[in-house]
Protein backbone atom coordinates (compact mmCIF):
# COMPACT_ATOMS: atom_id res chain seq x y z
CA UNK A 1 0.00 0.00 0.00
CA UNK A 2 2.30 2.91 -1.34
CA UNK A 3 -0.08 5.43 0.45
CA UNK A 4 -0.50 4.47 3.53
CA UNK A 5 0.89 5.77 6.89
CA UNK A 6 3.55 4.42 8.89
CA UNK A 7 2.10 1.75 11.11
CA UNK A 8 4.02 3.36 13.97
CA UNK A 9 1.21 5.59 14.67
CA UNK A 10 -1.29 2.82 14.97
CA UNK A 11 0.29 2.82 18.62
CA UNK A 12 -0.17 5.94 19.77
CA UNK A 13 -3.13 7.08 21.17
CA UNK A 14 -5.17 10.41 19.64
CA UNK A 15 -5.06 13.21 22.46
CA UNK A 16 -8.30 14.11 24.06
CA UNK A 17 -7.21 17.53 24.84
CA UNK A 18 -7.36 18.02 21.22
CA UNK A 19 -10.97 17.79 20.41
CA UNK A 20 -11.36 19.58 24.00
CA UNK A 21 -9.44 22.71 23.08
CA UNK A 22 -11.25 22.24 19.31
CA UNK A 23 -14.58 23.03 21.47
CA UNK A 24 -13.27 25.38 23.77
CA UNK A 25 -12.48 27.19 20.51
CA UNK A 26 -15.91 26.95 18.98
CA UNK A 27 -17.34 27.83 22.29
CA UNK A 28 -15.67 30.94 22.32
CA UNK A 29 -15.79 31.87 18.54
CA UNK A 30 -19.81 32.17 19.61
CA UNK A 31 -18.53 34.53 22.70
CA UNK A 32 -18.63 32.31 25.34
CA UNK A 33 -16.06 33.47 27.84
CA UNK A 34 -14.33 30.13 28.50
CA UNK A 35 -12.39 29.58 31.70
CA UNK A 36 -9.10 27.83 30.10
CA UNK A 37 -8.29 25.49 33.67
CA UNK A 38 -6.63 23.01 30.62
CA UNK A 39 -3.70 24.95 29.91
CA UNK A 40 0.14 24.17 31.57
CA UNK A 41 1.04 27.57 30.30
CA UNK A 42 1.11 30.23 32.75
CA UNK A 43 -0.20 33.44 32.01
CA UNK A 44 2.18 35.79 33.43
CA UNK A 45 4.95 37.75 30.27
CA UNK A 46 8.00 36.84 30.57
CA UNK A 47 10.67 39.07 32.55
CA UNK A 48 11.23 42.29 31.01
CA UNK A 49 14.78 41.50 30.37
CA UNK A 50 13.87 38.90 28.31
CA UNK A 51 12.09 40.42 26.40
CA UNK A 52 15.21 42.91 26.13
CA UNK A 53 17.36 40.48 25.38
CA UNK A 54 15.81 39.10 22.07
CA UNK A 55 15.33 42.82 20.90
CA UNK A 56 18.60 43.43 21.42
CA UNK A 57 19.65 39.99 19.52
CA UNK A 58 17.71 41.07 16.56
CA UNK A 59 19.45 44.69 16.36
CA UNK A 60 22.62 42.49 16.27
CA UNK A 61 21.49 40.80 13.47
CA UNK A 62 21.58 37.13 15.43
CA UNK A 63 19.97 35.10 12.77
CA UNK A 64 21.82 32.22 11.58
CA UNK A 65 22.48 28.99 12.45
CA UNK A 66 23.93 28.03 15.78
CA UNK A 67 25.56 24.88 17.14
CA UNK A 68 23.20 22.45 16.80
CA UNK A 69 23.02 21.95 20.60
CA UNK A 70 23.22 25.48 21.70
CA UNK A 71 25.68 28.72 22.00
CA UNK A 72 28.11 28.19 24.84
CA UNK A 73 26.80 31.14 26.65
CA UNK A 74 23.71 29.46 27.41
CA UNK A 75 25.22 26.18 27.98
CA UNK A 76 27.34 27.75 30.33
CA UNK A 77 24.57 29.46 32.15
CA UNK A 78 22.90 26.41 31.82
CA UNK A 79 25.47 24.87 33.85
CA UNK A 80 26.05 28.23 36.48
CA UNK A 81 21.95 27.84 37.00
CA UNK A 82 22.10 24.48 37.99
CA UNK A 83 24.61 24.51 40.37
CA UNK A 84 22.77 27.42 42.10
CA UNK A 85 19.57 25.76 42.17
CA UNK A 86 19.94 22.27 41.50
CA UNK A 87 23.31 21.43 43.87
CA UNK A 88 25.64 20.25 41.29
CA UNK A 89 27.92 20.84 38.43
CA UNK A 90 27.40 19.84 34.91
CA UNK A 91 30.00 20.49 32.26
CA UNK A 92 28.65 22.63 29.19
CA UNK A 93 29.65 19.33 26.96
CA UNK A 94 26.97 17.42 28.76
CA UNK A 95 23.87 20.38 28.01
CA UNK A 96 22.24 19.41 24.27
CA UNK A 97 19.79 22.34 23.95
CA UNK A 98 16.59 21.44 22.57
CA UNK A 99 13.49 23.02 21.05
CA UNK A 100 11.56 22.67 24.38
CA UNK A 101 11.60 19.69 27.20
CA UNK A 102 9.69 17.66 25.39
CA UNK A 103 12.05 17.90 22.07
CA UNK A 104 15.03 16.76 24.41
CA UNK A 105 12.79 13.98 25.98
CA UNK A 106 12.02 13.16 22.46
CA UNK A 107 15.63 12.69 21.44
CA UNK A 108 16.11 10.59 24.03
CA UNK A 109 13.55 8.26 23.17
CA UNK A 110 15.19 8.22 19.55
CA UNK A 111 18.89 7.67 21.02
CA UNK A 112 18.29 5.24 24.09
CA UNK A 113 15.07 2.74 23.42
CA UNK A 114 14.28 -0.11 20.34
CA UNK A 115 12.19 -2.90 20.10
CA UNK A 116 11.78 -4.81 22.75
CA UNK A 117 12.98 -2.46 25.37
CA UNK A 118 10.87 -1.22 28.45
CA UNK A 119 10.29 1.90 30.14
CA UNK A 120 8.99 2.04 33.77
CA UNK A 121 6.70 5.56 33.87
CA UNK A 122 4.75 6.50 36.64
CA UNK A 123 1.20 6.90 36.62
CA UNK A 124 -0.21 9.52 36.22
CA UNK A 125 1.86 10.77 34.24
CA UNK A 126 2.44 13.58 31.61
CA UNK A 127 0.98 12.53 28.23
CA UNK A 128 3.39 12.37 26.02
CA UNK A 129 6.37 9.91 28.26
CA UNK A 130 4.37 6.86 27.23
CA UNK A 131 3.47 8.04 23.31
CA UNK A 132 7.24 8.94 22.81
CA UNK A 133 8.23 5.38 24.11
CA UNK A 134 5.68 3.21 21.87
CA UNK A 135 6.92 5.62 18.98
CA UNK A 136 9.92 4.28 18.44
CA UNK A 137 8.88 0.72 19.44
CA UNK A 138 9.57 -0.21 22.79
CA UNK A 139 6.98 -0.75 25.55
CA UNK A 140 6.09 1.28 28.37
CA UNK A 141 5.24 -0.04 31.60
CA UNK A 142 3.20 2.01 33.71
CA UNK A 143 3.75 1.60 37.84
CA UNK A 144 -0.25 2.85 38.75
CA UNK A 145 0.48 5.43 41.74
CA UNK A 146 -2.65 6.30 44.31
CA UNK A 147 -4.08 9.47 46.54
CA UNK A 148 -3.25 7.91 49.28
CA UNK A 149 -0.05 7.54 48.93
CA UNK A 150 0.34 11.46 47.70
CA UNK A 151 0.25 9.91 44.01
CA UNK A 152 4.25 8.93 44.20
CA UNK A 153 5.68 5.14 43.60
CA UNK A 154 7.02 3.46 46.39
CA UNK A 155 10.50 1.77 46.24
CA UNK A 156 8.29 -1.87 46.33
CA UNK A 157 6.40 -1.10 43.17
CA UNK A 158 9.50 0.72 41.57
CA UNK A 159 11.47 -2.51 41.90
CA UNK A 160 8.52 -4.94 40.91
CA UNK A 161 8.31 -3.40 37.87
CA UNK A 162 12.03 -3.44 36.83
CA UNK A 163 12.93 -6.70 34.11
CA UNK A 164 15.85 -7.71 31.94
CA UNK A 165 14.45 -5.54 29.36
CA UNK A 166 14.20 -2.53 31.28
CA UNK A 167 16.16 0.25 29.46
CA UNK A 168 14.97 3.29 31.38
CA UNK A 169 12.81 4.91 34.24
CA UNK A 170 11.17 8.21 33.53
CA UNK A 171 10.62 10.14 36.82
CA UNK A 172 8.79 14.02 36.95
CA UNK A 173 8.81 15.78 40.26
CA UNK A 174 7.30 17.98 40.59
CA UNK A 175 4.52 15.77 38.66
CA UNK A 176 2.67 17.43 35.86
CA UNK A 177 -0.55 16.21 36.30
CA UNK A 178 -0.82 15.81 39.99
CA UNK A 179 1.65 18.53 41.31
CA UNK A 180 3.42 15.68 43.95
CA UNK A 181 6.97 16.17 44.11
CA UNK A 182 9.11 13.87 45.84
CA UNK A 183 11.17 14.52 48.88
CA UNK A 184 14.54 13.96 49.59
CA UNK A 185 14.34 11.20 51.20
CA UNK A 186 11.56 9.39 49.22
CA UNK A 187 14.16 10.11 46.04
CA UNK A 188 16.42 8.17 47.55
CA UNK A 189 14.70 5.09 48.74
CA UNK A 190 13.62 5.63 44.88
CA UNK A 191 17.75 5.91 43.66
CA UNK A 192 18.67 3.19 46.19
CA UNK A 193 16.50 0.70 44.10
CA UNK A 194 17.55 2.33 40.34
CA UNK A 195 21.12 2.08 41.44
CA UNK A 196 20.66 -1.53 41.43
CA UNK A 197 20.24 -2.29 37.91
CA UNK A 198 21.87 -1.68 34.88
CA UNK A 199 18.77 1.08 33.41
CA UNK A 200 18.90 4.80 32.93
CA UNK A 201 17.02 6.90 34.70
CA UNK A 202 15.75 10.47 33.27
CA UNK A 203 14.63 12.76 35.20
CA UNK A 204 12.18 15.45 34.37
CA UNK A 205 12.67 19.04 36.66
CA UNK A 206 11.19 21.40 34.57
CA UNK A 207 9.03 22.16 37.51
CA UNK A 208 11.27 22.30 40.30
CA UNK A 209 11.21 26.02 41.03
CA UNK A 210 7.64 25.98 41.37
CA UNK A 211 7.35 24.61 44.83
CA UNK A 212 4.91 25.75 48.12
CA UNK A 213 4.89 25.94 51.83
CA UNK A 214 8.34 25.30 52.20
CA UNK A 215 8.62 22.24 50.28
CA UNK A 216 12.53 21.60 49.39
CA UNK A 217 13.09 19.97 46.47
CA UNK A 218 16.05 17.97 45.44
CA UNK A 219 18.15 17.01 42.15
CA UNK A 220 18.48 13.25 41.73
CA UNK A 221 22.13 14.52 40.34
CA UNK A 222 23.03 16.27 43.74
CA UNK A 223 22.64 12.85 45.46
CA UNK A 224 23.66 10.32 42.87
CA UNK A 225 26.88 13.01 42.16
CA UNK A 226 29.45 10.61 44.26
CA UNK A 227 28.39 8.17 42.82
CA UNK A 228 30.59 7.80 39.19
CA UNK A 229 28.40 4.67 37.83
CA UNK A 230 24.99 6.25 38.28
CA UNK A 231 25.83 9.40 36.94
CA UNK A 232 26.49 7.51 33.93
CA UNK A 233 23.37 6.21 33.14
CA UNK A 234 21.34 9.62 34.03
CA UNK A 235 19.73 12.25 32.36
CA UNK A 236 18.37 15.55 33.72
CA UNK A 237 15.35 17.44 31.36
CA UNK A 238 14.60 21.40 32.18
CA UNK A 239 13.78 24.63 30.61
CA UNK A 240 12.69 27.94 30.81
CA UNK A 241 9.05 26.70 29.95
CA UNK A 242 7.62 27.62 33.23
CA UNK A 243 10.11 29.09 35.63
CA UNK A 244 10.14 31.81 33.31
CA UNK A 245 6.94 32.11 31.64
CA UNK A 246 8.42 31.11 28.51
CA UNK A 247 6.50 28.58 26.51
CA UNK A 248 6.55 30.01 22.97
CA UNK A 249 10.29 30.75 23.09
CA UNK A 250 10.73 26.61 23.21
CA UNK A 251 13.79 26.25 24.56
CA UNK A 252 14.17 23.15 26.85
CA UNK A 253 17.38 20.86 27.54
CA UNK A 254 19.11 17.81 28.52
CA UNK A 255 21.85 16.95 30.31
CA UNK A 256 23.79 14.00 30.02
CA UNK A 257 26.67 11.67 30.29
CA UNK A 258 28.98 13.06 27.34
CA UNK A 259 28.67 9.87 25.60
CA UNK A 260 24.99 10.13 25.31
CA UNK A 261 24.79 14.31 25.03
CA UNK A 262 27.21 13.31 21.81
CA UNK A 263 24.56 10.94 19.94
CA UNK A 264 21.67 13.78 21.15
CA UNK A 265 24.17 16.15 18.79
CA UNK A 266 24.12 13.96 16.12
CA UNK A 267 20.36 12.76 16.34
CA UNK A 268 19.46 16.91 16.54
CA UNK A 269 22.05 17.20 13.43
CA UNK A 270 19.44 15.15 11.30
CA UNK A 271 16.53 16.68 12.59
CA UNK A 272 15.96 19.85 13.77
CA UNK A 273 19.33 21.07 14.00
CA UNK A 274 19.61 24.44 16.86
CA UNK A 275 16.35 25.95 18.97
CA UNK A 276 16.16 29.39 17.69
CA UNK A 277 19.03 32.06 17.79
CA UNK A 278 17.20 34.53 19.42
CA UNK A 279 14.97 32.65 22.07
CA UNK A 280 18.65 31.31 23.14
CA UNK A 281 20.19 34.81 23.65
CA UNK A 282 16.67 35.68 25.18
CA UNK A 283 17.17 32.33 27.67
CA UNK A 284 20.57 33.20 28.70
CA UNK A 285 19.04 36.37 29.85
CA UNK A 286 16.49 34.61 31.56
CA UNK A 287 18.89 32.61 33.63
CA UNK A 288 21.47 35.02 34.21
CA UNK A 289 19.13 37.71 35.54
CA UNK A 290 17.35 39.18 38.29
CA UNK A 291 15.48 36.22 39.76
CA UNK A 292 12.61 38.74 41.72
CA UNK A 293 10.35 38.11 38.81
CA UNK A 294 10.72 34.12 39.40
CA UNK A 295 9.51 34.04 43.04
CA UNK A 296 6.88 36.77 42.65
CA UNK A 297 5.11 34.83 39.81
CA UNK A 298 6.22 31.62 42.37
CA UNK A 299 3.92 33.15 45.43
CA UNK A 300 0.85 34.10 42.97
CA UNK A 301 0.95 30.68 42.14
CA UNK A 302 1.10 29.33 45.90
CA UNK A 303 -2.54 31.96 46.75
CA UNK A 304 -3.84 30.03 43.29
CA UNK A 305 -3.56 26.70 44.18
CA UNK A 306 -5.03 27.61 47.45
CA UNK A 307 -8.04 29.16 45.98
CA UNK A 308 -8.19 26.06 43.55
CA UNK A 309 -8.01 23.12 45.43
CA UNK A 310 -10.23 24.89 48.03
CA UNK A 311 -12.40 25.64 45.25
CA UNK A 312 -12.79 22.18 44.18
CA UNK A 313 -13.28 20.47 47.56
CA UNK A 314 -16.29 22.80 47.65
CA UNK A 315 -18.16 20.91 45.04
CA UNK A 316 -19.80 17.90 46.82
CA UNK A 317 -18.09 14.88 46.51
CA UNK A 318 -15.34 15.90 44.78
CA UNK A 319 -11.46 15.44 46.40
CA UNK A 320 -8.27 17.26 45.56
CA UNK A 321 -4.84 16.52 47.63
CA UNK A 322 -3.11 19.81 48.16
CA UNK A 323 -0.28 19.18 45.54
CA UNK A 324 3.42 20.64 46.70
CA UNK A 325 4.21 22.03 43.23
CA UNK A 326 3.95 22.74 39.50
CA UNK A 327 -0.06 24.38 38.74
CA UNK A 328 -2.08 21.46 38.65
CA UNK A 329 -4.95 20.45 40.71
CA UNK A 330 -5.90 16.94 40.02
CA UNK A 331 -9.04 15.79 41.72
CA UNK A 332 -11.15 12.94 41.73
CA UNK A 333 -14.37 13.68 40.12
CA UNK A 334 -15.96 10.36 40.51
CA UNK A 335 -18.54 12.04 42.78
CA UNK A 336 -20.24 14.03 39.24
CA UNK A 337 -20.93 10.82 37.78
CA UNK A 338 -24.67 9.88 37.09
CA UNK A 339 -25.20 13.35 36.65
CA UNK A 340 -27.23 13.61 33.27
CA UNK A 341 -25.57 15.32 29.89
CA UNK A 342 -26.86 14.70 26.68
CA UNK A 343 -29.35 12.54 27.94
CA UNK A 344 -26.78 10.16 29.27
CA UNK A 345 -25.50 9.33 32.72
CA UNK A 346 -21.99 10.41 33.20
CA UNK A 347 -19.48 7.89 33.36
CA UNK A 348 -16.37 8.27 32.96
CA UNK A 349 -13.56 11.28 33.61
CA UNK A 350 -13.93 12.22 29.96
CA UNK A 351 -17.42 12.96 30.27
CA UNK A 352 -16.76 15.10 33.27
CA UNK A 353 -14.56 17.24 31.29
CA UNK A 354 -16.95 17.90 28.33
CA UNK A 355 -19.75 18.39 31.06
CA UNK A 356 -17.84 20.93 32.08
CA UNK A 357 -16.68 22.46 29.20
CA UNK A 358 -20.37 22.54 27.43
CA UNK A 359 -22.21 23.77 30.78
CA UNK A 360 -19.75 26.32 32.84
CA UNK A 361 -17.72 26.46 29.97
CA UNK A 362 -15.05 25.38 31.90
CA UNK A 363 -11.95 23.50 29.94
CA UNK A 364 -9.83 21.00 32.07
CA UNK A 365 -8.19 17.92 30.85
CA UNK A 366 -9.62 14.22 31.58
CA UNK A 367 -7.60 12.24 34.05
CA UNK A 368 -7.24 9.09 31.42
CA UNK A 369 -5.06 10.87 29.50
CA UNK A 370 -2.65 11.03 32.35
CA UNK A 371 -3.52 6.92 33.01
CA UNK A 372 -5.37 7.99 35.85
CA UNK A 373 -9.31 7.73 35.16
CA UNK A 374 -11.76 9.24 37.28
CA UNK A 375 -9.97 12.66 37.88
CA UNK A 376 -9.55 15.34 35.84
CA UNK A 377 -6.65 18.38 36.08
CA UNK A 378 -7.43 21.82 36.65
CA UNK A 379 -4.51 23.83 35.49
CA UNK A 380 -4.49 26.98 37.93
CA UNK A 381 -1.97 29.06 35.68
CA UNK A 382 -4.49 31.90 35.75
CA UNK A 383 -5.96 34.58 38.26
CA UNK A 384 -7.56 34.15 41.05
CA UNK A 385 -10.29 35.62 40.30
CA UNK A 386 -11.03 33.85 36.98
CA UNK A 387 -10.89 30.26 38.88
CA UNK A 388 -13.21 31.69 41.35
CA UNK A 389 -15.63 32.76 38.97
CA UNK A 390 -14.79 28.91 37.47
CA UNK A 391 -15.65 27.41 40.52
CA UNK A 392 -18.92 28.84 40.52
CA UNK A 393 -19.83 28.15 36.86
CA UNK A 394 -18.87 24.73 37.70
CA UNK A 395 -21.30 24.41 40.94
CA UNK A 396 -24.06 26.40 38.82
CA UNK A 397 -24.04 23.84 35.95
CA UNK A 398 -23.93 21.07 38.59
CA UNK A 399 -26.70 22.09 40.39
CA UNK A 400 -28.45 22.61 37.16
CA UNK A 401 -28.03 19.29 35.94
CA UNK A 402 -30.32 16.22 37.24
CA UNK A 403 -28.99 13.05 38.32
CA UNK A 404 -30.14 9.58 36.33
Amino acid sequence: MPHSLASRLDVVQPSVTLAMNARAAELRATGADVFAFGVGEPDFEPPALVLEAAKKALDGSVSKYTAVTGIPALKQAICARTTAVRGWTPKPSQVTVAIGAKHALFNLALALYEKGDEVIIPAPYWVSYPEQVKLVGAEPVVVQTDEASGFKMSPEAFAKAFTPRTKAVVLCTPSNPTGSAYTESELRALLDVWKKTDSWLIVDEIYADLVYDGFKPVSAASILAGDADAMERLVIIDGVSKTYAMTGWRIGWSIAPNRLAKALDMIQGQSTTNATAIAQHAAVAALTGPQETVETMRLAFEKRRTAMVEGLRSIPGVKCRMPEGAFYAFADCRALYGLEYNGKAIASDEDVAFFLLEKAHVAAVPGGAFGAPGYVRFSYATSEERIRDGIAAIKRAIDGAKRL
